[in-house]
């Protein structure tokens, strides 16, 4: 399935998944394509998604390296898809990252794969992995939603 496809589907999901209100939110959202993020994989029977995105030179640090606020974005970017097919509405409340290797600026990009863990009350949990263009681990992280009631 190519890009356009993907992101078809997850409008088409996200529809059927808020029937109510849904014509109030803005999809794609801006920041997930000023990111030049990209669907690879859209998985929501399973709460599993994969997306990449491009390391523009505007979000390295002194060092070359992707800016770890940026890393964090990029994570936010792929579970708040996924949160918004999993549950009602919610938003980040809580997100640890550790930074396993630096994110070069020599890989044409970067991919997130992001899960929900578990469900508890109004909270949603999600793992995510960051990886280079090899599959190599460079970033692992724990986020939690709360659901708006």
């Amino acid at each position: 399935m190519d890009q356009k496809d993907l992101m078809e589907d997850f409008i088409q999901l996200t529809k059927e998944h808020y029937p109510e209100g849904f014509d109030k939110l803005v999809l794609p959202p801006p920041v997930f394509l000023s990111m030049g993020s990209e669907f690879i994989k859209i998985d929501q029977e399973n709460a599993k998604i994969e997306v990449k995105f491009p390391i523009p030179e505007s979000s390295l640090n002194p060092f070359g390296s992707m800016q770890g606020g940026i890393i964090a974005a990029a994570v936010d970017n792929a579970v708040g898809p996924l949160s918004m097919l999993v549950g009602p509405i919610n938003f980040t409340r809580d997100m640890s990252l550790k930074y396993r290797r630096p994110v070069s600026k020599d890989f044409e990009y970067i991919t997130v794969k992001a899960s929900l863990t578990e469900k508890k009350g109004r909270r949603l949990f999600f793992k995510a992995e960051v990886m280079d263009p090899e599959g190599n681990l460079l970033v692992s992280a724990k986020l939690m939603n709360w659901i708006v009631e």
